[in-house]
């Protein structure tokens, strides 16, 4: 075993954010393993893909055999699982891929890293880990007075994409109590920043603003979430995998609770003013409210105490000074959002990589 880690899905919006971190950061090779589907695009990892300490393998987490073969060649001393199908209005239309990546991926993952580890040296076992990103979905809606989730939560996912995902954790919790595998999990709140798909919220906002088109708020608006910067969710991470204690759930939240509706509002005033010849201006005039989704959870809200008490981690983006960078990062990148939206960096995709081994 060396010092290299793995990445699952980091090619997706949080992990290649984590992996481009983890190379400005650390000393550590990354080995990163990313299936490529629509949300995953190798062009936001093209500032490192000549990196000395960065290799890209293109490949699906249900496949067994390559995970295998990657753990053999690379010798990973940690693995960082991402890969996750992870939007809740494609879980309702179509659940049965969230069942496929995120339980039975997670759990053909864990049954290739536990042969691994089941063959290192003492040592090498004692310092590998394995840590799952999951979310704060998994427990479930709050009501407006009540605290926020913490660690002892019960879990009450009302998705088919939190279901999945609630899954996955209790598999991870199972492979540490039964088999002994030193697992991390972590559960993060709304994450928001650059490389982001634009079918989430606030780039889905940011691109529809400056279309001129509708932008479309679910239901009256008012349900909460707490935003979480995503550079500030990955230097969490890298503390969890760093200092975290094996079997532990770590919450991961921004501390900052918004109302749906007010984000919106945000991205119309920031774009109002930095984009004043944009023929949508006033961009506030552009919101139009939708009939809302089903099972639509009213209020996420993260405790985050553990994290700051255990391993000194506290959030240091202020939501108004995300939101804007993050805007301002999707005015300067254009390009990459019309290839996107077009469809048209997966074209390239094909053309770069091939056929996906499934």
């Amino acid at each position: 075993m060396n010092d290299t880690i793995l990445i699952t899905g980091g090619a997706g919006f949080i992990g290649s954010n984590f992996i481009l971190q983890w190379l400005r950061s650390e000393a550590a090779s990354v080995v990163n393993l990313d299936k490529l589907t629509y949300a995953g695009n190798p062009r936001n990892l093209s500032s490192v893909e000549r990196h000395p300490r960065y290799v890209f393998v293109r490949g699906d987490i249900c496949d067994a055999a390559l995970i295998s073969d990657v753990l053999d060649q690379h010798r990973p001393r940690a693995i960082v699982h991402f890969a996750a199908e992870s939007h809740v209005d494609r879980s309702i239309k179509g659940p049965a891929e969230f069942i496929r990546t995120n339980i039975e991926g997670t759990f053909g993952l864990l049954e290739c890293v536990r042969a691994y580890w089941g063959n290192l040296s003492p040592a090498d076992r004692e310092r590998f880990r394995f840590l799952h990103i999951s979310t704060d979905e998994v427990y479930g809606t709050l009501t407006p007075t009540e605290p926020p989730f913490s660690e002892t939560t019960a879990y009450a996912p009302n998705s088919p994409y939190s279901a999945s995902k609630a899954a996955s954790d209790h598999l991870v919790r199972a492979y540490h109590h039964t088999y002994g595998l030193p697992t991390l999990t972590t559960n993060c709140s709304n994450n928001y920043g650059p490389f982001q798909f634009p079918e989430k919220l606030i780039p889905l906002m940011i691109h529809n603003a400056l279309q001129g088109n509708p932008l479309p708020v679910y239901g009256d608006g008012q349900n909460v979430r707490d935003w979480l910067y995503v550079e500030d969710h990955c230097d969490a991470i890298r503390e969890v995998l760093a200092k975290g204690r094996p079997g532990e759930t770590y919450n991961v939240g921004g501390n900052s609770e918004r109302k749906n509706i007010d984000v919106v509002r945000t991205i119309c005033e920031i774009l109002d003013e930095v984009v004043a010849s944009s023929p949508g201006v006033p961009h506030g005039q552009l919101i139009t409210y939708v009939k809302d989704r089903p099972g639509h959870d009213r209020r996420y809200a993260i405790s985050a105490e553990k994290l700051r008490a255990e391993l000194g981690w506290v959030p240091k983006t202020r939501f108004e000074d995300g939101i804007r960078r993050t805007v301002l990062w999707y005015l300067e990148n254009e390009a990459w959002v019309r290839d996107v939206v077009s469809g048209e960096y997966q074209h390239w995709v094909d053309l770069q990589y091939g056929g996906a081994r499934d």
